[in-house]
């Protein structure tokens, strides 16, 4: 879709035409006219809304939350998703007070476990479970809630299903050959007889396609819940995949064609609307473009992770990389980034003794990053098994609220004059452009005001995303100082800056595609409440406390070591201390007695005069490093020529038995890739170094993305002198085994 839009620039009109989302390519292109083009390419409607949510909750909640599991096998008991109650309110009521939008919920995990009143999948879907004795639908409550509290809805429907793969008569690649099919298919036909469609509402749309049995079982369950539980603003479909069967293809075409029909509103996940940030951990671009290339619609939600996605260089290369495969670029689209990062460690709930959460701080900071830079942020808020969400994860959430609203609720620049007509305060379809690719405009407040948060918003859907590179000076002591420079602006840029009195600013374009777009500008403050607090062990083996006491100078930390929060009333940190036999640490800093957040760590035992070795190790990486205190150093077993294969072992000899209820396991911190990360181990331990008794196996989840440590705890206390970690499988079926850090935790 292409418009030509007549624009009055500073007083001289010129045409500009402009092409919602997409542009198809003729391959015959200048650079500088690909370039054009990439700068004309807007925004539709329904991404303008989707840029507009910002923040999302996301809620994994499913057999998995009961299991312990990341990834289910779709050979679980059916029955065991049994949740006493389900309060989809306060899911909404936590997730509204901290600034969120939208909840998008997995109802289909790639276990293929079904959480809503499905008629496609009767074995194994709520219909089994003992909640509600089989009759609970839990999309249907949390569609109320939404409703209730005035939060979007999105779904996440797994495109791979294990239940579908691994059971006897299972639909996902059985060799089944297209054939006319309607959707909604009567359930009772949808193998025998699939055109026979099934009674629907009244004008409901039927859809008719020639499909395979896995698509047409996938369209009719996506179909329910675009058509039952809406209105759906996001459709989420996950790209990856535990395993694969029989060539399965998806008619990812045939999904897109029948979302735009049933919810147009909905942006798509995985599709042609929103593409996936390229991590899991909360990291953000520098810089991230909108307008990106791509060979096909039904393949533009394929990963994309170079950090330069979108730059000048890449359209210009007329070609792209997703893992390792060249594509030709066809069209220009606009796509959204969307950060998916989970507040835990893992996407499902596990339990509150192991299970770490993000502090406030440092999810404020990924909201910044996230919303300041370009980006919608999705957060993963996993409810317990107990059907609600926990008690650490609310006060995160409310603290997080608290800070949004006290930094972004109040624009200290309202009411602001400008030398730049047509920017505002909040309106995207009115903006200010210069008449090159570089400008300069003034806003002067009504007040001097002390500032340290400065946005800016370009008029994407009415212009595109043009802004290379920009600055923001202030006027200090009677002269402009620059107090931020950046890239990209895009939808949203929020600068971070120190604190800063003054009445008037100065914004600089200093390089853009085209001719640029400001829409927006406004100012804030962050009064950021005390600094998070760093827990480790320093060489010596004593621990240490740290916090960032570069503006906070006055900053005092308190910590426990007795599984309580610390307050101003317990110990203070003044030095370095021991704790030998290890144990939760748990510490928050106090400024003018404001509270910051209470930081927590698991520390093991103090490896005093303990013998580690391993069955493989690769010179400079070896089994001590797994107990050296030194995050930035591992252990890694060897990848030279004939390097031995799973299972690899670490062996601990202490010097005497010791009580032992767990271990801690830090995954390589150097760089995010999976050589070298366990995912499935085995715990064994012996009294004498000759018998050993495995008394643990489990598995570790999104290692890759999301390296934090992570926290076992055996099933009760062993007395043992020698452990063993066993390797038993690599992330992404790497067969090295590593470790950055291992503790073993005592009684």
């Amino acid at each position: 879709m292409k418009l030509f839009l007549l624009f009055i620039i500073t007083g001289t009109a010129i045409a500009v035409e402009k092409h919602v989302q997409t542009v198809e390519l003729t391959g015959n292109e200048s650079d500088a006219g690909l370039l054009e083009l990439a700068s004309s390419v807007v925004a539709s409607p329904r991404q303008l809304a989707y840029h507009k949510d910002e923040f999302i909750g996301f809620i994994h909640f499913g057999p998995n939350t009961f299991t312990g599991k990341e990834w289910g096998n779709g050979m679980e008991d059916p029955k065991v998703f049994a949740p006493d109650e389900i309060d989809t309110d306060q899911w909404c009521r936590v997730m509204k007070d901290a600034g969120m939008t939208k909840l998008i919920i997995t109802v289909k995990h790639h276990d293929g476990y079904c959480t809503w009143q499905t008629r496609y999948n009767s074995g194994f879907s709520v219909r089994q479970s003992p909640w509600m004795r089989g009759k609970g639908d839990v999309l249907r409550l949390l569609s109320e809630s939404c409703k209730k509290h005035g939060l979007k809805l999105g779904v996440y429907l797994s495109p791979a299903d294990l239940f579908q793969m691994e059971s006897k008569d299972g639909l996902y690649g059985n060799g089944s050959k297209d054939v006319a099919s309607v959707i909604p298919t009567d359930p009772a036909s949808l193998a025998r007889e699939p055109a026979r469609v099934r009674a629907t509402a009244s004008g409901a749309p039927v859809f008719r396609y020639s499909l395979d049995d896995y698509n047409r079982y996938f369209m009719n369950q996506l179909y329910e819940l675009l058509t039952e539980y809406g209105p759906i603003h996001e459709v989420w479909f996950d790209g990856a995949h535990p395993k694969t069967k029989g060539g399965q293809a998806y008619r990812k075409d045939l999904w897109f064609e029948m979302i735009r029909k049933l919810a147009p509103e909905a942006a798509i996940f995985g599709g042609p609307d929103i593409r996936w940030c390229g991590n899991e951990h909360g990291g953000t671009r520098t810089d991230e473009w909108n307008v990106i290339p791509v060979t096909d619609m039904s393949l533009s939600g394929f990963d994309r992770t170079p950090a330069d996605i979108g730059t000048d260089a890449q359209i210009l290369a007329r070609k792209y990389e997703v893992y390792g495969k060249s594509y030709p670029v066809k069209f220009l689209n606009y796509m959204v980034s969307e950060v998916d990062v989970s507040i835990r460690s893992g996407w499902f709930w596990r339990n509150e003794h192991e299970q770490t959460v993000r502090s406030a701080d440092d999810v404020f900071d990924i909201y910044e990053r996230c919303v300041g830079g370009n980006a919608v942020f999705l957060l993963n808020v996993p409810p317990a098994s107990n059907g609600k969400i926990g008690p650490r994860d609310v006060a995160c959430l409310a603290e997080v609220g608290r800070r949004v609203r006290a930094t972004y609720g109040t624009n200290l620049a309202a009411g602001f004059t400008t030398t730049a007509q047509g920017i505002t305060s909040s309106n995207l379809d009115t903006f200010w452009q210069p008449k090159t690719t570089q400008g300069t405009f003034e806003i002067t407040l009504p007040a001097e005001q002390t500032v340290n948060r400065i946005a800016l918003q370009e008029a994407v859907s009415q212009v595109g995303q043009r802004v290379k590179s920009h600055a923001v000076d202030a006027w200090v002591d009677g002269a402009w100082k620059e107090v931020a420079k950046a890239g990209v602006i895009g939808y949203k840029r929020i600068h971070r800056i120190a604190d800063v009195r003054t009445a008037k600013f100065r914004v600089r374009i200093l390089d853009s595609r085209n001719t640029p777009s400001i829409a927006t500008f406004s100012a804030h403050y962050d009064a950021a409440p005390p600094k998070a607090v760093t827990i480790s062990r320093n060489a010596a083996g004593k621990v240490e406390l740290v916090t960032d006491r570069s503006s906070d100078v006055k900053q005092v930390i308190y910590y426990t070591a007795n599984s309580s929060d610390p307050a101003a009333s317990s110990t203070p940190y003044r030095e370095p201390f021991d704790l030998p036999e290890g144990g939760e640490v748990r510490a928050r800093s106090v400024l003018g007695g404001q509270l910051g957040p209470v930081t927590r760590a698991m520390l093991g035992i103090v490896p005093h005069n303990w013998k580690i070795a391993a069955s493989s190790e690769y010179v400079g990486f070896e089994a001590a490093k797994a107990m050296d205190g030194d995050p930035s150093t591992f252990w890694h077993s060897s990848w030279a020529d004939g390097y031995p294969k799973h299972p690899i072992t670490l062996t601990i000899e202490m010097p005497k038995k010791r009580n032992l209820r767990g271990f801690t396991y830090l995954p390589r911190q150097d760089k995010r890739m999976p050589d070298g990360m366990v995912e499935l181990w085995r715990i064994e331990a012996s009294i004498d170094g000759k018998d050993w008794k495995e008394i643990a196996q489990a598995e570790f989840g999104n290692l890759l993305n999301d390296p934090r440590q992570r926290v076992h705890l055996f099933s009760r206390s062993y007395n043992i002198q020698w452990l063993r970690f066993v390797s038993l499988r690599g992330v992404q079926d790497k067969p090295y085994a590593g470790a950055a850090e291992i503790g073993l935790l005592g009684d």
